[in-house]
């Protein structure tokens, strides 16, 4: 595997910071109750009042501990595996691998630009840091004059971009229905304690052309559209995962409407979970 040097000391790096940054958000405890605030806006919001969070909203805190918990028992796991198979020279190991990549870089800039600021801002800093250029390395460790040849022809094409469009037209309706009309009515949409929607950048500037894209490429058999797909369906599943277990700890924390996002990621994540099974598994040879 290219570069494989380098990301030897980044990928054990981004683990351990990882442990570091998840296992201190979901079992670091300070004394504390959750309390109301009002915001530089006008907006009425419950801030959480303990543990490393103390200082986000009630809603932000369960979102960031439900990211946490999908980091320690998903990402972690999928970290060490996948950098195993890659670094045996298992063409599904670097699909795996850069993917998983894709979520921590993900994860850790959503954390670093949208976490109320605590102690570990300079940990969330060096994740995305680590995460972002081990990322692009593993991009450019690929063959991609040889890459659409390592697939099947049996591999459902249709059907795998047919789901890259549905999570970008998902997406796109559900942030665009939250953030047009309170514009086109000359107000703000709700922001909570943040000064902007950071989720919805990240998901609209990156994640929507991700899919669309990927979906095109891999239409057209082109060598970016199966890595790329393979790299959106990591994320889709992933996100699904993450944005699942944040509705449930927002339920349990008491937070309103929270299980209303649960149904469409679930579905998300069963369909991601299957495509990206499917592509790994069309692919003809493993070993390079």
């Amino acid at each position: 595997m290219k570069y494989q040097s380098t990301l030897r000391w980044l990928i054990p790096l981004i683990g351990i910071l990882t442990f570091i940054a998840a296992g201190t958000g979901l079992f670091y405890q300070t004394d504390g109750q959750p309390y109301p605030f009002t915001s530089h806006r006008g907006e009425e919001v419950m801030i959480y009042g303990q543990g490393l969070y103390a200082y986000d909203t009630l809603s932000s805190a369960a979102q960031a501990k439900a990211n946490d918990f999908v980091a320690l028992v998903l990402g972690l796991p999928l970290l060490i595996i996948s950098t195993w198979l890659a670094f045996r020279g298992s063409l599904r190991g670097r699909l795996l691998l850069t993917g998983t990549l894709g979520f921590f870089l993900y994860t850790y800039i959503s954390m670093a630009f949208l976490a109320a600021f605590n102690t570990l801002f300079l940990v969330y800093t060096a994740l995305y840091s680590l995460s972002m250029f081990a990322f692009i390395l593993s991009m450019m460790s690929f063959d991609m004059d040889s890459l659409p040849g390592k697939f099947s022809e049996r591999l459902p094409r249709r059907w795998i971009a047919g789901l890259l469009f549905f999570i970008g037209a998902f997406l796109s309706l559900a942030w665009l229905g939250r953030i047009l009309p309170p514009i086109l009515q000359g107000k703000t949409p709700l922001l909570e304690n943040a000064t902007t929607m950071v989720i919805q950048a990240m998901d609209l500037g990156l994640i929507l052309p991700l899919a669309v894209l990927a979906g095109i490429l891999l239409l057209r058999r082109s060598a970016w559209g199966y890595l790329l797909a393979s790299v959106a369906l990591m994320k889709g599943m992933t996100m699904g995962i993450a944005v699942s277990a944040m509705g449930i700890n927002m339920a349990l924390q008491g937070v309103p409407d929270s299980l209303g996002i649960l149904i469409p990621f679930l579905v998300i994540t069963l369909l991601t979970l299957i495509m990206a099974g499917i592509l790994l598994k069309n692919v003809k040879n493993d070993a390079e």
